[in-house]
């Protein structure tokens, strides 16, 4: 009897994660395992100072401590610079201008003599005037931070759609709210480290834990005097990324300076609390949002101006805006809307891209703003959001076209899964209730990219696919690996398309020389456009074997499949012929001979802003939805997030423990900005460089989870999917602002929600409360 094999997908299974065994059993080797031959290794002396003059530097001591092969200062260095404004030379040669400024850099036998090393430099300086806030530093007499920017404007964005004055003539009620939200750091398991080593040539080899190895290629050329093209770009495997590792810092090209100067391999890796000061943060920002409404709830217009603390140079931080700007403009069915945004140089640490990437801090002040209108309004949370939600197909004032998005069905299933309404209802009528512990839950929304940000002249990805004589697959993606797992799913297109097991399949993705090109790992773009690579690719070569198997089974080509590692009849799933075997013939064929190698390259359908920020900047929408129900303290000020519901559209489940490991790991990062991180920045120092000050969310502190996800099936998508990584960190913290809200009558529109922070302000309502009862019993 013939083998009979049943047709199955490993789409929206569980599927363990290719590099989970190696990374358990600590067989994986980090950037911080790397040493080659000869290496030496490296330490740079940062300012002391915030702002002042640099008169000298005496490097005399170190060059002449025994074990010093190399001490360089910006003298030594080429004049480029890094930065999205090319604004930040990697050593400083004129003043100071943030606590992170690199002075000197030194490469040594070990780190213990580039420590005595650094302290043997001497630097004079003379100290210039400070400012730490945007509003002053855009005051008139404020001190100047870049002498090419004389108004402290790095960046600015400015986006009007509608009539703002009629729209607010028309309105019913209008709502205005100021919301400030924080510095916090990324909290990498791997510190920032580099090694870099150049060639009889003059070619440099670049280790670096980048996220995006091609662009880097060309960003960190100019500051070695190097073509881009004699830069290559090595990944070692990454210890957490999440948006730090999107831009060039100074200590790469230090690092690769030094190691042209000493002729030898240079290694520079931060100490912790280096990675606290010196790594990028969260872009703070100040929010001034008016809206307005019919008496129905119907919203208006909505009118939004923020001030960007850029810190002392530009990383992207400043460019949030972009992102920034579509929650506003398009999150909720809003008709008329206006958006300024300006990113203010100051004395103080400047920011980068963070997970999110400006939509935390939008999602924060909308759905804070969201849930005032709806009470003004004398709505639940859930009828106001309902009412305003956005509908799939909308094209939103920007020119987004939202697709199938599935704003409506993520509002009910979190509100039906949490039984919302009724516990909102009877938690705000506990408010007044005399007791140490209140209950309250909240929800809140968001809307993000979820098929890549055309934020590039491509957003596309490569792929390169070869198999071998024994039905052995390897891929070349030029997407990146970093902890998310897209290797997994790349595995599993590939995987589904040629019938083979996952085992047999080897993910290369880390060497720019060998991988094609992919703009890197940002914008919840890699299952969306790497995946649709990997797919297409597969199929090219699904197709070529197929081909081949009609020819020599003299079935026809539409009439066989691939399953389980061999050909079949496609409509009984009758085995035909192994797959090694066919491609065995194939290889084997004398002049007619033929390889399975395929390459292609997706360009996703998205376009550019234009110089109006009018454009469908990403190939595809997705809405999430949380809700959070919280028990707090009122004598001490604590919240307990008890449980969190969450419901997101994703298109289509790919990995089902991918997935939930990607929602649960984001809620958590959500959770500590709303609760617990906060990077203070003391007149442009950091006070808390440590894990013992700076509170991350612990195993202990993680609530019960509900996960719904919602698949709409995106047309574009690989197999219907979606990107997902983004929209649960995005969501969270605005849900438990809500709720606290709910619980008490407290809103915080700053946060972190500390018990400081909490505990103060019950306090000061309920002193509040106790005047205006004492003022109405004298007049009684």
């Amino acid at each position: 009897m013939n083998k009979v094999i049943e047709k199955t997908t490993i789409i929206g299974k569980r599927v363990t994660k290719l590099d989970a065994p190696d990374k358990a059993t600590a067989r994986t080797r980090y950037i911080n395992d790397l040493v080659l031959p000869r290496m030496l290794y490296a330490k740079i002396l940062r300012t002391d100072r915030v702002h002042a003059k640099i008169l000298s530097i005496d490097t005399s001591g170190a060059r002449a401590l025994a074990g010093v092969h190399a001490v360089i200062t910006a003298s030594d260095a080429p004049d480029g610079k890094i930065g999205v404004l090319r604004d930040n030379p990697p050593l400083k040669g004129d003043k100071v201008r943030c606590i992170r400024d690199e002075i000197a850099a030194v490469a040594a036998d070990t780190e213990e003599i580039c420590d005595a090393a650094l302290r043997l430099i001497k630097v004079e300086y003379e100290d210039l005037p400070t400012v730490f806030d945007c509003t002053e530093a855009l005051s008139e007499g404020a001190p100047i931070i870049d002498e090419d920017r004389p108004d402290n404007i790095a960046m600015q964005q400015y986006f009007e759609h509608g009539d703002i004055g009629s729209a607010e003539d028309d309105s019913d009620f209008v709502v205005e709210g100021e919301y400030n939200v924080h510095y916090v750091t990324h909290c990498n398991m791997g510190v920032s480290c580099s090694l870099a080593d150049y060639d009889m040539d003059g070619r440099v080899t670049i280790y670096t834990q980048t996220q995006y190895p091609f662009n880097v290629k060309m960003d960190i050329a100019p500051s070695l005097g190097a073509h881009p093209g004699d830069v290559r770009i090595i990944q070692p495997p990454i210890g957490g990324a999440f948006g730090s590792k999107l831009d060039v810092y100074p200590y790469e090209p230090i690092c690769a300076i030094l190691a042209k100067k000493t002729r030898r391999p240079v290694k520079l890796i931060f100490s912790r609390e280096e990675e606290f000061v010196a790594s990028p943060t969260r872009q703070p920002v100040e929010f001034n949002i008016r809206a307005g409404m019919k008496k129905d709830g119907t919203l208006t217009f909505r009118d939004v101006d923020c001030l960007l603390n850029n810190g002392g140079y530009t990383s992207w931080g400043a460019t949030t805006p972009y992102v920034s700007m579509r929650t506003v403009t398009s999150h909720y069915t809003v008709p008329n809307v206006r958006y300024r945004a300006r990113a203010v140089y100051t004395n103080n640490p400047f920011a980068g891209s963070f997970r999110g990437y400006g939509n935390v801090q939008a999602t924060w002040a909308i759905e804070t703003h969201m849930d005032r209108m709806a009470e003004v309004a004398g709505l639940d949370p859930i009828a106001f959001r309902i009412k305003n939600a956005n509908y799939p197909g909308e094209i939103t004032p920007q020119a987004a076209n939202l697709g199938r998005v599935d704003h409506v069905g993520c509002i009910l299933q979190a509100a039906d899964k949490s039984d919302f309404l009724d516990k909102w209802h009877d938690c705000k009528a506990r408010q007044a209730e005399n007791t140490r512990y209140k209950r309250g839950i909240g929800i809140a929304t968001s809307l993000h990219n979820a098929g890549g940000a055309k934020i590039h002249k491509s957003d596309g990805c490569g792929t390169m696919l070869k198999m071998d004589d024994y039905a052995r697959v390897t891929v070349i993606t030029g997407a990146s690996e970093i902890g998310q797992g897209s290797d997994t799913v790349i595995a599993q297109f590939v995987a589904e398309e040629l019938g083979v097991p996952m085992r047999d399949i080897t993910i290369i993705n880390n060497d720019s020389a060998t991988s094609p090109w992919d703009v890197g790992v940002h914008a919840s773009r890699t299952t969306y456009i790497a995946g649709n690579s990997a797919k297409r690719v597969a199929r090219k070569a699904r197709e070529r074997i197929l081909r081949a198997a009609a020819s020599y089974s003299n079935v026809m080509m539409e009439n066989l499949d691939l399953r389980a590692g061999y050909v079949v009849q496609a409509d009984d799933g009758v085995v035909i012929m192994p797959l090694d075997k066919i491609l065995r013939q194939m290889h084997f064929a004398g002049e007619d001979a033929e390889l399975v190698m395929e390459t292609d390259y997706y360009e996703p359908p998205s376009e550019p802003e234009d110089e109006n920020h009018v454009g469908d900047m990403s190939a595809a929408y997705s809405h999430a939805a949380h809700v959070a129900e919280i028990v707090v303290d009122t004598k001490l000020g604590t919240i307990k997030v008890e449980k969190v519901w969450s419901a997101q559209d994703v298109g289509r489940v790919v990995n089902l423990t991918g997935l939930e490991g990607q929602i649960e790991g984001g809620i958590a990062f959500g959770l500590g900005y709303a609760l617990s991180e906060d990077l203070k920045i003391v007149e442009g120092k950091v006070a808390n460089p440590s894990f013992r000050d700076y509170h991350v969310m612990t195993a202990p502190q993680i609530p019960e989870f509900d996960l719904t996800f919602l698949e709409t099936d995106d047309g574009e998508g690989p197999a219907g999917a979606k990107g997902i990584a983004e929209l649960p960190t995005i969501v969270i913290a605005p849900a438990i602002g809500n709720a606290l809200y709910n619980a008490t009558g407290i809103r915080i529109h700053h946060p972190p929600m500390t018990p400081e922070k909490v505990a103060r302000a019950i306090a000061e309502s309920n002193a509040a409360q106790d005047n205006a009862k004492g003022r109405t019993d004298e007049r009684g």
